[in-house]
């Protein structure tokens, strides 16, 4: 099904091939596009359009409506109302998927099955994209795992197999980002005494795949290190998760600190127990609270690096 997906994106035909396939003059065609916005084709090398499948899928069907006594624009509200409900359909099938993933892949590693975990992170892979994986899929079975290891449902050897495998995917997609050099330069590290970095990890390929330069260390670094490598790095940003709530006051210590240096640095602090803790603490954090969810995330680059 991706496989087939994938090939009715593909442009295969000119202006001139598409009108006789559909039936409609190429000045109607260009008219409809510019007026409508309803197609994109792609461009070739030399310039010219190329239409995929999916296109004549939309064009035939257009042209259908037309040609039963519709206007193209009432035609074209017809269509957008069908893919609408079409979407939310999709949306529902995809939801359903990603959960059964999600319960898979959890199984497996508590089962200690390493294999089967890694066809079902591959077959997630094939289905979602690299942005709904991380999201949807593996940020889920994170979820589900600290908190099975939290109520004492998994013994320390299964949380810690999870985590490495996790780990390793994540490391994976890591790898494979490349640092934009026009966007601020940012440092991403566990707080003080802090191993618990898959929450940071996710973090940090978010940043990387929407272009940051993040300097990734994982697990805490000892605190007297910290002015170094700020002094060497110069970083716009310093990022920092806390999942223990034991740390919860040394991370923010080690804010303010770090604020001390330089005070012109944009400190973020996010993790499990951050986004538990009750007031005044979260009061006394809250300029430096990432938040726990993407549309966090969003509004705090926004507010903090103007990132849109």
């Amino acid at each position: 099904m991706q496989e087939e997906r994938k090939l009715a994106q593909i442009g295969k035909y000119n202006i001139k091939a598409i009108s006789n396939i559909v039936g409609i003059l190429p000045g109607t065609l260009r008219a409809w596009e510019r007026r409508y916005n309803i197609i994109s084709p792609v461009r070739n090398d030399a310039g010219h359009r190329l239409y995929t499948e999916e296109h004549v899928y939309i064009l035939k069907w257009l042209v259908q409506k037309v040609n039963e006594g519709f206007t193209i624009g009432q035609a074209i509200n017809l269509y957008e109302a069908k893919e609408h409900k079409s979407s939310n359909d999709r949306s529902l099938t995809e939801n359903l998927q990603s959960d059964a993933l999600v319960n898979r892949i959890v199984s497996s590693l508590l089962s200690f099955e390493e294999s089967e975990a890694h066809n079902y992170v591959n077959d997630a892979f094939s289905l979602f994209s690299v942005d709904k994986v991380l999201f949807k899929i593996i940020s889920k079975v994170f979820i589900l795992i600290g908190d099975k290891c939290r109520n004492g449902e998994i013994t320390s050897a299964h949380e810690h197999f999870a985590t490495s495998f996790l780990r390793t995917r994540l490391g994976m997609i890591y790898q494979n980002l490349p640092n934009n050099k026009h966007l601020p330069k940012l440092i991403a590290v566990c707080g003080p005494e802090e191993k618990h970095e898959l929450g940071l990890l996710i973090f940090t390929i978010y940043l990387r795949r929407i272009g940051f330069q993040v300097i990734y260390l994982g697990a805490s670094i000892d605190s007297n290190d910290v002015e170094q490598v700020i002094n060497e790095v110069n970083p716009a940003g310093f990022i920092m998760t806390c999942t223990l709530r034991e740390n919860l006051k040394k991370t923010i210590d080690l804010a303010i600190i770090i604020k001390k240096i330089k005070p012109d640095i944009i400190i973020g602090i996010g993790g499990h127990a951050v986004s538990t803790c009750e007031s005044p603490i979260m009061d006394s954090i809250q300029e430096f609270y990432i938040g726990s969810q993407q549309s966090n995330w969003d509004e705090w680059l926004k507010q903090n690096f103007n990132y849109k």
